[in-house]
């Protein structure tokens, strides 16, 4: 099923359901980055017809992806990149027009930017296909087997409910220091208009981002960068038909450079430390400005008064009867075959993940 080339067009002919006034729908995805799109594609591919469906982002920019990571190296190679474009047949991906994505090595790692534009133009052209919604969700009340979802000045009805609302960066707090944003050490562009050159940068992180923004930094001219860190570096291992540390290991470009600069010969304004260290506040006391690369937290979801706290089960996505959680703010935890336990995340990973559990999200309604 192909979606409508105009809001006229997918509008026409059809009035949409009102219940208590309000319009209502069989599915609500709220969230426009990497996984609300894909929830939006799977369940238009799985028979849910385009004007069931509500969809609401403040700016349907790709989520977080799209405004904040474009200039950071991925951890996925291309050719999942472009397993996921293609995984959704209302997509359209081979229609699409001819994005530098389609020209790189699919064995090779990429900035995030070459993902961000074809799913840009995928959001685009199914933003109209569905009924979009400009504003930011705020409350959900389940009341006579469905979801009152609130937004602004409006309330809509729906069946069954997706958050794909994204996670936020963790912080640490030392207020003597100022604090540089990730997207800004993540970003080479940015961070090169910082004028580091007097500073002192403390880094507590040891992962992929970690090593970006130390790279970054370097780079940036900084004039010594002190790097915190609670574990050895972990670097993803390759197998025949799965990957050791998938999730929590260093690929690709991050991969390269710890090796060469971590594990291998220190560059001359780099000091790393355990967090453990006795000198720790020695050490962070030299500092005068800190990036914190300690992971994410789940974005704060619409309010539920009838719940005092969202729990989502991380193996198959329910949080409750008709809400359901995916992407990066509701992983799936995965065990590999040595029973290391992760949280998969990734653009291909939640398209996997929501192929294994919209249909049991279909059956567990209100």
């Amino acid at each position: 099923m192909l979606p409508p080339k105009s809001t006229r067009d997918c509008k026409k002919g059809k009035e949409i359901a009102t219940t208590r006034g309000m319009k209502a729908f069989e599915w609500t995805v709220i969230g426009a980055g990497p996984a609300g799109i894909a929830a939006v594609g799977k369940l238009v591919d799985s028979g849910v017809k385009p004007l069931d469906i509500a969809w609401i982002d403040p700016k349907f920019k790709v989520g977080d992806l799209g405004e904040k990571w474009r200039r950071v190296s991925s951890n996925t190679k291309v050719k999942l990149f472009t397993k996921f474009l293609e995984e959704c047949d209302v997509f359209r991906y081979r229609m699409a027009p001819d994005h530098k994505l389609k020209h790189l090595d699919p064995e090779t790692t990429c900035l995030l930017g070459e993902i961000a534009d074809p799913l840009q133009w995928v959001s685009d052209h199914l933003k109209v296909a569905v009924h979009a919604y400009e504003n930011k969700a705020t409350t959900l009340n389940l009341k006579n087997q469905l979801w009152e979802v609130e937004m602004g000045g409006e309330t809509i009805l729906s069946k069954n409910v997706i958050l794909a609302t994204g996670s936020t960066p963790k912080k640490l707090n030392f207020p003597a220091l100022v604090e540089i944003p990730i997207e800004v050490a993540l970003d080479d562009e940015k961070i090169a208009q910082e004028n580091l050159g007097s500073d002192t940068v403390a880094v507590f992180g040891a992962s992929h981002s970690s090593m970006i923004v130390l790279k970054n930094l370097l780079n940036a001219g900084a004039k010594k960068i002190i790097n915190f860190y609670l574990s050895p570096l972990r670097y993803a291992l390759y197998m025949d038909d799965w990957i050791l540390f998938d999730n929590t290991g260093l690929k690709g470009e991050a991969a390269i450079w710890a090796r060469k600069n971590i594990d291998g010969k220190w560059p001359d304004r780099l000091e790393r430390y355990h967090s453990s260290d006795p000198n720790f506040q020695r050490h962070i006391s030299s500092c005068t400005k800190v990036v914190y690369t300690v992971g994410f937290d789940s974005r704060t979801p619409p309010k539920t008064p009838q719940y005092h706290e969202l729990k989502c089960n991380h193996r198959n996505g329910i949080i409750a009867p008709g809400l359901f959680g995916f992407g990066i703010a509701y992983p799936e935890k995965v065990e590999d075959p040595f029973g290391n336990e992760e949280y998969s995340v990734g653009l291909w990973k939640f398209m996997r993940y929501i192929n294994k559990v919209l249909p049991l999200w279909k059956r567990y309604a209100p």
